[in-house]
């Protein structure tokens, strides 16, 4: 088996579970579901779906960074929100943060997330 190796950086919310900020395995990042957490006070940044997007989304970046990749490395995206109809304001930000060729992408609604957060958002991205 592959050695896994887990990527961690303080610019994003500290794992608060038994699981990792991301994980490293071969040429491939997972991150874990980011949600709108600014790590700096600890608690969600003020705001609606925008807000949040971009807070998870920034939060997505620095753990990439940390492992040496950049959002253009992203291939595939699952975005999970607590309502679709925020799909069109989630998806304005979302864009800011992606240039074509885009990464695959799942975005779909979900009952709860945790901390009662509107968007969660995990990636995977490629070396």
């Amino acid at each position: 088996m592959r050695q896994k190796t887990m990527i961690t950086t303080p610019k994003a919310p500290a794992a608060i579970g038994p699981y990792s900020q991301a994980i490293k395995i071969g040429n491939l990042i997972f991150t874990s579901g980011q949600i709108p957490i600014d790590p700096a006070t600890g608690v969600f940044v003020e705001g609606g779906i925008k807000e949040q997007t971009r807070q998870s989304l920034l939060n997505v970046k620095f753990i990439l960074a940390e492992a040496g990749l950049t959002m253009s490395d992203v291939v595939k995206t699952t975005v999970f929100m607590a309502d679709m109809n925020d799909f069109a304001d989630m998806n304005a930000v979302y864009a800011e943060f992606f240039a074509e060729p885009y990464p695959a992408r799942s975005a779909v609604a979900v009952k709860t997330l945790p901390k009662g957060a509107l968007v969660e958002i995990e990636v995977i991205a490629g070396t």
